[in-house]
């Protein structure tokens, strides 16, 4: 039996026992091995505060130096795909499939966050930006766990496209949409991209008669292509010299998915929702009747970060009269400005282009502009805030210009109190 020597390393966030087996196959490696590993390790920064050396021990008591890819004519080590950059540099933690070590080979306990790569539905709606910051600052550059080191002086930029590349592979089901398709919200134009978000938006009037909306809208992705959404609205008004208000008309709706490539960065989708006639029209808070809206939306990537949001719907109202019925059609241009190389806070300035014309013999389309700008609250990004102001263009009659914002929360990606 081989002689051992151990010893036990204890911190806030970890604990460890390091058993040294002078037979292991890592240590008995060629010295030009071993320092090939450890330069690689040196270079990692630990936000745990373990010195390189315990890691790289660490690592190579766990694994044996077949794992970690190396030029054979030289014995360093190999980075040059993004699968030999993972064997490097990630499975000691994350497998070798991507679903992550077995607890019982690991030294610290998993977060909650911790990811399983192959897992399609908590994958792919990460963009490969997120991925980056996060490989690039360590956990705590999103607000995730110290666990998570930052590879910054370890790994290339592109060392790292290339590690993101290989993870992509680790999700074996390619009709899933990709985070990048899940394009920037804009404060009118509904997204095409199933979501999983809760979204608080408040209108005020800038002009005439005093007026107040708020909207809570709650989305839920169902499966891979679908969302059911319902909105609940809150209004008030002051057109006849006191405040009323009330519940508005309660919507429930159903998002597909029929068409997306996630090469080419494009998505279509299309939705119906039946709003029930819960608000009062003396209160000015509801239409009095049950209407269907139905729309199809359309999202596409472009050059240089910009990209561009579309839909085109119909108000159908049960009883035409009580409420006409309506077509509408919205646009928006928007562009993604990223702080810190791309890692910190995102800035995305908006135009949305709105017009709405009821089914009437006689009726003008009503045209709006709308100019507005999107900022990340949260260091993980899924806290969001949007500010703009509606101005109607044509058909301005009893139309007030708007001041418009919303605070969004991605509460797949964590909770309120988390990502800070």
């Amino acid at each position: 039996m081989a002689r051992t020597a151990g010893f036990s390393f204890a911190s806030e966030n970890i604990s460890l026992e390091l058993v040294y087996d002078p037979n292991h196959t890592s240590l008995n490696s060629r010295p030009s091995e071993r320092t090939a590993h450890r330069s690689f390790l040196d270079s990692v920064k630990t936000p745990l505060g373990l010195p390189p050396l315990v890691i790289a021990v660490l690592l190579l008591l766990t694994y044996p130096a077949v794992l970690l890819p190396q030029n054979s004519q030289t014995g360093e080590l190999d980075l040059g795909s993004g699968k030999s950059i993972y064997l490097a540099a990630c499975v000691a933690c994350h497998g070798p499939d991507g679903k992550g070590q077995p607890d019982t080979t690991l030294v610290f306990k998993k977060p909650a966050t911790f990811p399983d790569f192959s897992d399609c539905s908590g994958t792919t709606p990460e963009l490969d930006a997120d991925w980056k910051a996060t490989i690039r600052r360590g956990g705590p550059g999103r607000g995730f766990s110290p666990i998570m080191p930052s590879f910054s002086e370890a790994l290339t930029s592109e060392q790292i496209d290339l590690v993101i590349g290989y993870l992509r592979t680790l999700c074996r089901e390619p009709e899933w949409p990709r985070g990048e398709l899940n394009l920037p919200r804009p404060l009118m134009v509904d997204k095409a991209f199933p979501e999983d978000e809760v979204i608080s938006t408040t209108t005020l009037n800038a002009h005439g008669a005093p007026g107040v909306n708020n909207e809570i809208e709650y989305e839920h992705r169902v499966g891979v292509k679908n969302e059911i959404d319902a909105t609940v609205p809150v209004a008030f008004t002051h057109s006849t010299g006191r405040w009323l208000g009330g519940i508005g008309d309660i919507g429930l709706g159903w998002l597909r998915v029929l068409g997306l490539n996630n090469r080419t960065g494009s998505i279509f989708s299309i939705d119906g929702t039946v709003i029930a006639p819960t608000g009062s029209p003396r209160r000015g808070t509801g239409a009095g009747v049950t209407t269907f809206e139905t729309f199809a939306a359309y999202g596409q990537l472009l050059p240089y970060n910009f990209f561009f949001q579309g839909e085109v719907g119909a108000n159908l109202s049960a009883n035409t009269r009580t409420a006409p019925q309506s077509l509408f059609w919205r646009e928006s241009l928007g562009k993604g400005l990223r702080q810190g190389q791309g890692d910190g806070r995102m800035w995305t300035p908006m135009l949305e282009i709105l017009a709405r014309r009821d089914l009437l013999t006689g009726a003008k389309t009503g045209y709006d502009i709308l100019p507005e700008f999107q900022v990340t609250l949260s260091r993980r990004q899924h806290v969001r805030a949007d500010f703009g102001i509606d101005v109607p263009v044509t058909n301005t009659q009893g139309r007030p210009v708007q001041a418009v914002f919303y605070v969004l929360w991605d509460w797949f990606d964590g909770s309120l109190k988390e990502g800070w």
